[in-house]
């Protein structure tokens, strides 16, 4: 989706994200626009204040940057680059890059591991759109979900071993926090929620197999905007719910940290968990630019198919 590299791009970044028609929902391209310049202008001394707290900036750009780094060390066959939706590099100016050093193959690979239209589909879209722009034809291969792949699944499982270290999953409850979609984008056939269930089932047959058998494992969803109805329960629901518990937080639909988690997870629910003396919060990293995360990539590559 990409992410503010600075308090001053946060205002291009939440004016691009909200002008997206998978975002907002209006073909009206006018309306859109205007709509996105109000949400945008009613959001950004508060977005600049969070970003602020994380040190002024996403940290998604130095984790995709290193993550890249790694991906070219482990698989010399393949050349890694990236893209991004609102920020720069955007898609034509990447795509424009591969194409001047004569590339005629082309993977597309999400680091959404669930599939919804407002993220992974608009995404591919839009490279496909800077490829008919730039007569661009390579041979060309999507990777638009894995959210059940046995690579990914491990790597929640080894985030969340790191987390618990020497503590007994036992004694605490493990919660999924997926970000949150309108429930509109789902009652319209949005299968973002059916793969953040399913990636939930693999994980908890995983952890199980491995005999890490949590007091309870819930999912939720965070970081709603607006009043119209959201994804249930609430990552703030599900901390109230348990507040008497020892509670490990996983979030489940990113794999880079972000302002998501490094924010809203880390800070903002945390500040929520010790108002509600809560026994114990923890919050799972994401995998980043680690050797076993990019190693998953490749394998997943490897693979062929992704998910439907």
């Amino acid at each position: 989706m990409g992410a503010p590299n600075s308090l001053f791009e946060v205002e291009i970044f939440l004016k691009n994200m909200f002008n997206d028609p998978f975002i907002l929902g209006i073909k009206n391209n006018f309306l859109r626009k205007m709509l996105a310049s109000f949400i945008t202008n009613s959001r950004l001394e508060e977005a600049k204040k969070n970003y602020a707290q994380i040190g002024g900036k996403s940290p998604l750009m130095t984790h995709t940057v290193n993550l890249v780094k790694k991906l070219n060390a482990l698989d010399s066959k393949r050349h890694y680059t990236f893209a991004m939706r609102y920020t720069p590099p955007f898609a034509y100016d990447v795509l424009d890059e591969l194409q001047k050093n004569g590339t005629d193959s082309i993977i597309l690979f999400s680091l959404y591991p669930q599939f919804s239209y407002t993220t992974i589909h608009s995404s591919i879209l839009d490279a496909k759109d800077a490829l008919q722009k730039l007569q661009f034809n390579p041979t060309l291969q999507e990777f638009s979900s894995y959210h059940t792949h046995t690579d990914y699944i491990e790597c929640i499982v080894k985030s969340i071993k790191e987390t618990l270290g020497t503590s007994n999953a036992s004694d605490f409850v493990l919660l999924l926090s997926s970000h949150s979609l309108p429930q509109s984008r789902i009652d319209a056939g949005d299968p973002y929620q059916k793969h953040c269930k399913a990636t939930a089932k693999a994980l908890e047959s995983a952890l199980l197999a491995q005999n890490i058998c949590f007091k309870e494992i819930a999912l939720c969803y965070q970081s709603k905007i607006g009043r119209m109805k959201w994804l249930e329960p609430s990552t703030a629901q599900s901390i109230k719910k348990y507040k008497n518990e020892k509670i490990i937080l996983f979030p489940l639909s990113f794999t880079l940290d972000n302002s998501e988690t490094d924010f809203e997870l880390s800070i903002l629910y945390k500040n929520l968990a010790k108002q509600l003396n809560v026994p114990e919060y923890r919050v799972c990293k994401c995998f980043n630019d680690s050797e076993h995360f990019a190693q998953s990539i490749i394998n997943i590559i490897q693979g062929g198919q992704s998910e439907g």
